[in-house]
Formats: C-alpha cells, sequence, structure tokens
C-alpha cells in the first residue's frame, strides 16, 4: 500500500469515528448517473445547505461540483468535505479519481444501504435522484459507509480480466447448453448418454454429421476418421461404435441445412471462446506474475493459478483489513444468524453469502482438492469430522470451514510474504 492509500484509510477510519454529530464537517452526497450526477450538501447534524446541484459527467461538472462545495464550505467554516457516493456500474469510476486525484476525502455507501435506508427518510419507499443523494449524505452523516479503495493499475487490470473471463466463461456456457439441450435433444437424443466423455469428439459430430441418418449411411471406419484426430485405443473405438449403432435406430427429428448451418455456427463458436479465454487466462498469468504475493499463493495445496488470481485480486492489498474476520466478510462467509424469540439461543448460525461469489466457489473448489489429495490437509479434515460422520452434510460444512481457513492462510502469507508452511493447519487439542 503506497503512502497515499496508507493516509487514506487512516482518515477514513478516523471519519467513521468521528462523523456523528460533527459541526466540522460538510458532507457531500452524490447519486451518480451515466450522464447527469445528483449532489446534495448537508452537515452530520442534519442540516440541509444545498438540497440539489446536478452537474454533467465530465471535467467541466467535476469543477462545478468542486466551486460549489468549496464556497460552502468556506461561508459555513467547514473544516473537512467528504464527498460520498453510491457505486452504480462503472459510471462512479471517473469521478471517484478526479476526487481522489485532488486529495479530497472520498467514501462510498452499500446500495443494500441506500435501499434500506430510503423508506426511513420520509416514510415512502419512491426512489428519485435528488432524494438518493441526500440518503446518501444521511448514511454517511451516521456512519454507515465503506472505504474507497483505489487500487493500482496493475490490480486494477487484474480484475478487469478477471470479470472479462467471467463474462466470457458465462457465454461459453450458453453455447454448450445449446448445443446440448436444443440440438442434441432434437436431432440425436442418443447422443447425450456419451456427451460426457472427449467433447472434442462429440462436437465434431454435431459439427459434421448431427443427423443420425447421415451416420448410418457411413461406414464405420468413415465415422471414426471424420469425428477423431488420432487414435486413443480400445475405449475409444467401443464409445464412437456405440454411437455409430445408436445412430441407425435413433428417433431424432430429421435435421434440414439450416439445422447443420446453425450446428456449424455454434461449434466454431463456442471453439472461439475457448480460444479467447485461453487468451485471457494468458495475460492474466502474466499480470500475475508482477505481484510478488503470486508465488506464495502457489505454495498453498489447491492453489493453482486461477485460484491463486481470483485471491489476489479480491484481497489486493492485504494491509487494507485490520483482521482476519474483514477478510471473511470481503467473501461472504461471516457467520450470521436470525435470533429473536424463545429460539434465540438455540439457533445454528449460517454464512451470510454476502460477499463475492466466485471467490468463494475458487476456494471451496481450492478447499476440495486439498482435502484429497495433500496429506496435511486430508489429516486436517479427518480429525475435524471425527465422531461426526454421521451428520447429514456435515464433509460439506467441514469443506467450507477449510475453504474459509484457506482464505485466511492466503491473507497471511500474502502480508508476511512468506511460502506455505503445514504447521499453520496444526489441530487443537480439546
Amino acid at each position: 500500500m503506497d503512502d497515499r492509500e496508507i493516509i487514506r484509510l487512516e482518515q477514513f477510519r478516523q471519519l467513521k469515528k468521528e462523523i456523528r454529530g460533527s459541526e466540522e464537517h460538510l458532507i457531500v452526497g452524490i447519486d451518480v448517473a451515466k450522464q447527469k450526477h445528483n449532489a446534495f450538501l448537508g452537515t452530520a447534524t442534519g442540516k440541509t445547505l444545498l438540497k440539489r446541484l446536478v452537474f454533467e459527467n465530465n471535467r467541466e461538472g467535476f469543477e462545478k461540483l468542486l466551486m460549489h462545495v468549496e464556497s460552502i464550505s468556506a461561508s459555513n467554516g467547514h473544516k473537512r468535505v467528504t464527498f460520498g457516493l453510491e457505486p452504480t456500474a462503472d459510471y462512479h469510476k471517473p469521478l471517484a479519481e478526479f476526487l481522489i486525484n485532488r486529495e479530497h476525502n472520498l467514501v462510498l455507501v452499500s446500495g443494500v444501504a441506500v435501499k434500506r435506508n430510503r423508506e426511513l427518510l420520509d416514510g415512502r419507499w419512491d426512489k428519485n435522484d435528488m432524494k438518493d443523494s441526500a440518503n446518501v449524505a444521511d448514511l454517511i452523516s451516521q456512519g454507515k459507509c465503506l472505504f474507497y479503495e483505489y487500487p493500482t493499475h496493475v490490480l486494477r487490470d487484474l480484475r478487469s480480466l478477471l470479470s472479462l473471463k467471467r463474462k466470457f466463461k458465462k457465454i461459453e456456457h450458453g453455447f454448450r447448453v445449446r448445443i446440448r439441450n436444443h440440438l442434441l435433444a432434437q436431432y440425436f437424443p442418443e447422443l447425450d448418454r456419451y456427451y460426457g466423455h472427449r467433447e472434442s469428439e462429440n462436437l465434431a459430430i454435431v459439427q459434421w454429421c448431427l443427423s443420425p441418418s447421415k451416420i448410418a449411411k457411413m461406414k464405420y471406419e468413415d465415422f471414426f476418421r471424420l469425428v477423431t484426430t488420432r487414435d486413443r485405443g480400445l475405449i475409444q473405438h467401443q464409445r464412437l461404435k456405440a454411437i455409430w449403432d445408436s445412430a441407425h435406430s435413433s428417433v431424432g427429428c430429421s435435421a434440414g441445412t439450416a439445422t447443420e448451418f446453425e450446428a456449424g455456427i455454434l461449434v466454431d463458436t463456442l471453439k472461439q471462446v475457448r480460444e479467447t479465454i485461453g487468451n485471457i487466462n494468458e495475460k492474466v498469468i502474466e499480470i500475475c506474475v508482477l505481484f510478488p504475493e503470486y508465488k506464495y499463493l502457489l505454495s498453498i495445496p489447491g492453489f493453482g493459478p486461477d485460484v491463486s488470481a481470483i485471491v489476489l485480486a479480491a484481497i489486493g492489498d492485504p494491509f487494507r483489513f485490520e483482521s482476519g474476520n474483514q477478510v471473511l466478510k470481503t467473501a461472504g462467509w461471516d457467520l450470521s444468524a436470525n435470533r429473536s424469540g424463545r429460539r434465540s439461543d438455540s439457533v445454528t448460525p449460517v454464512i451470510s453469502k454476502r460477499g463475492k461469489a466466485d471467490l468463494r466457489y475458487a476456494l471451496y473448489q481450492a478447499a476440495l482438492i486439498a482435502s484429497t489429495r495433500n496429506k496435511h490437509f486430508t489429516s486436517w479434515f479427518i480429525e475435524k469430522l471425527k465422531g461426526r460422520e454421521k451428520e447429514k452434510g456435515i464433509k460439506t460444512k467441514m469443506r467450507v470451514k477449510l475453504a474459509a481457513k484457506l482464505l485466511i492462510i492466503a491473507w497471511t502469507l500474502m502480508k508476511k510474504k512468506e511460502p506455505f508452511n503445514p504447521e499453520l493447519l496444526k489441530v487443537k487439542k480439546n
């Protein structure tokens, strides 16, 4: 963390302690939009100084905002100014960078908090931009705001690429589902039972001979050469022979030229998408090696390049977290429970799932691999299961617990800049 970010973080922590009821602070709540933003200027004591200021999403508009803020701050004797905004897509980022580069104090307000606080302002649930800017300012005056992280360019690049990869993975999944549930389900339903193996061969069948009648007219040797690139042995022949046999008695619909065209387009596009994902993965690794912490994450059992990149992007600077509980909240692994009434003492807490879903998924996969393939993690896992083997869902619960532990281990190694040590997994004896 560079000096400017350290100062910003300390200022934020100080702000959280002293903002309530302060007469020194001028609060600027901003409702972000694509073209025009709405600002509200008030104090922590609830006094309104400027009900509405509309400014353009450009430099001239930003300068207009600062001019009004400086004027009102000087006329009312405020020593400190805090800007707060609710993130809306990526529209808030140019304004945030502009304010941070001008060394203004900037905080973030959660969209969930804004929604829940909206009704408390005037007893109504209706939404408009002017009220939302006042809503943002009201939350800041209560200290219900978050630190606005301004990461380095390298970390921003990594997060952007991982976001792009998620988009392409969704596209890939969409094409796979359409091929299997739309084309095969109609024209060659018998192929579905074999679809889980050798997907390259399955795609070749879809692309070149989707219609079972076309396969039935071929000799097996011709069919084999058409859908394969090399002979892999007996198991491959048995599988393709079964597919070839099933084509002779298939109940699939007859496929026309448009269907064959669609099949070719879907397969070609799916291959292009996968090639793009591969290129993104190469670029992600190229960026990850620029971080000294990356090699320490790779030393953790179950952490491959993909999981390490996701964890690295999520944590960013490890020193911005004060405790492990804050790190767990980032992933949504903090425990929560609805405690009310007679059964409040017997309620079992569950994970909140209010954090990054992709981070939770990646770490669970890492925990699954580590608990089955690494002797240290396997011993830890077995020890945790002792006496609870017959409990329903206990293995999943313990893997979730291990995944949360992996996140804390990763955070610790990033701070200390040291490789994984199995001693961190010692189970406390009762």
